[in-house]
């Protein structure tokens, strides 16, 4: 469970990683350029245009608690196992 719990919630980042970034590179050519190499330039643009980058973000957001989640369960599963 916690292992697949961990995949759906890295391909939820993936997802909206990429779906933010081209969001940002429409917004303009800057905000994309800023947003693939200055570490929290995403998270700036996300603030001041939440309105066009509110879903990819969420859906971000949601990946990451799916990760840890995944995370948070698969040591008890490990444990669990025969050997």
């Amino acid at each position: 469970m916690g292992l697949a719990l961990m995949i759906v919630g890295y391909v939820g980042m993936l997802v909206g990683g990429i779906w933010l970034l081209v969001v940002a590179f429409k917004t303009s050519v800057l905000w994309g350029v800023l947003s693939l190499l200055v570490p929290f330039a995403a998270l700036v643009f996300v603030c001041k245009h939440w309105d066009v980058s509110k879903k990819p973000f969420l859906i971000q957001v949601g990946g990451i608690a799916l990760a840890v989640l995944g995370v948070l369960l698969a040591p008890d599963t490990m444990t669990n196992m025969p050997q």
